[in-house]
Formats: C-alpha cells, sequence, structure tokens
C-alpha cells in the first residue's frame, strides 16, 4: 500500500495542475471539483484521501462500491456512481450513491424513477454522452442526447444536474478535446431547452490522462484516480 504521505503529495500536485489549467484559461480554480476516482482501491487508502481533505468520490461498479461505502460511513465522504449500471443494480446504487453519473437510455431512467418513487425520494443525475462515437464506449450518442433529455426530465424523481464524458484515449491533443467542445455545446443546447426541474452547471469530463484539457474545455468536475492512487 502507498505511504498515505504520498497519497498527500499526489492530490497536492493534480490540484496545482487544475489550478494552472484554471489560470491559462482565465477561470477560477474554484469552478473545478475534484473526483477521486476509487475503482480498485482499498478502504485504507481512501482514508487516507479523505484525511486530506477530499470527499467527493466516484465508484464504477456497484458490488464494489457498497462495502466500501459501508466501511465509510461514518466520514463525509460522498459517493457518485460513474460507471455503467444495469437496471438489475438499481435497488443497490441508490443505498450510497448521492448522484449518478452515468445515466444513458431510457429504460435505466425509468427505472430509477421507478424506485426513487417507492422509496418517495429524488436523485441527482447526469446524462453520460459517447462523444468519442466509440462503439466500447457507453454513453447516449451525441445527436440523440438532446431527445433523451426530454425524455428523463418528465420523470418526477429524477433531477437532472448536467452531463458526463468519457474523452477519446489518445495521446493526440485535437481529438480528446473535441469530445469535450461536443459536450459543452450538448449543454448549451440543453440550457436552450429550459426544462423544469433541470440545470446545467456539471460538466463531468476528463480524467488522470487528460484533465487538464477538459478544465481547459470547461469541465466544472474532473474525475482523477491512477494520478493519485496509483497504476491499477
Amino acid at each position: 500500500m502507498p505511504d498515505p504521505s504520498l497519497i498527500a503529495e499526489n492530490i497536492q500536485a493534480v490540484r496545482a495542475r487544475m489550478q494552472a489549467a484554471c489560470e491559462r484559461v482565465g477561470r477560477a480554480p474554484d469552478a473545478v471539483q475534484l473526483m477521486l476516482v476509487t475503482k480498485t482501491v482499498a478502504v485504507e487508502r481512501i482514508r487516507a484521501a479523505l484525511a486530506c481533505g477530499e470527499f467527493l468520490l466516484g465508484e464504477n461498479k456497484v458490488q464494489e462500491a457498497l462495502p466500501k461505502a459501508e466501511a465509510l460511513h461514518e466520514s463525509p465522504a460522498i459517493w457518485h456512481f460513474i460507471g455503467h449500471l444495469q437496471t438489475n443494480k438499481v435497488k443497490d446504487v441508490l443505498r450510497f450513491a448521492r448522484l449518478v453519473q452515468s445515466v444513458d437510455r431510457l429504460d435505466l431512467a425509468q427505472k430509477l424513477n421507478q424506485r426513487l418513487a417507492a422509496e418517495n425520494r429524488k436523485l441527482e443525475i447526469l446524462i453520460q454522452v459517447n462523444t468519442s462515437y466509440e462503439e466500447s464506449k457507453f454513453g447516449v450518442a451525441p445527436d440523440q442526447a438532446l431527445e433523451l433529455i426530454q425524455r428523463v426530465a418528465e420523470l418526477p424523481h429524477l433531477q437532472i444536474r448536467g452531463l458526463m464524458t468519457i474523452g477519446l484515449f489518445s495521446e493526440q491533443e485535437a481529438p480528446v478535446r473535441d469530445c469535450f467542445k461536443r459536450l459543452r455545446n450538448l449543454q448549451a443546447e440543453a440550457q436552450i431547452l429550459n426544462l423544469p426541474g433541470t440545470d446545467w452547471e456539471t460538466l463531468s469530463m476528463g480524467m488522470s490522462g487528460d484533465f487538464e484539457w477538459a478544465i481547459e474545455e470547461g469541465a466544472t468536475l474532473v474525475r482523477v484516480g491512477s494520478r493519485i492512487f496509483g497504476a491499477r
């Protein structure tokens, strides 16, 4: 297990790079949230990050998140679900997730709404968009996103808070930035719809390899794992 001080140093380094990216494009550093991705990360390593004041955590798998959330239930951790969500996991994801970032199809949204209605509560969500058009990735196609958004906005127990994407896995800057620009443009189009019960403050985009580009293109939340916890 990495020394907790190393995790603290990594967090400090990431935050410094986030601030520099904001400064390059004239954004306030506090305009971008840092989410720590805890996929395959042991609870004690997560505790080390919590000790640094980092409370926003993202998990990719429901079955991995549940025991971690239970172990850390007395901590100030705020959990988001960021992975592909199967409809048969809806009941379980609602046990820990404050927000689900990966709503990408109507049947999933309907299942979430149905369960939330039974529990008499609401849930904040993001709509996941496949801005890289890769068949290997989940997310609604960009040209179908507005239609999905309008349908999901009709579900009373879901509150759309923005959009999420995973950029193209590439070391070439331009095509990766294009993915982020595509999401930002969709955000602008969604705002014009002026749908009740929605807001578009959150653009969740950018991970360990591309979060600085994402910030420069308008991200309000970046999801960073390996640069903080080390390679999986």
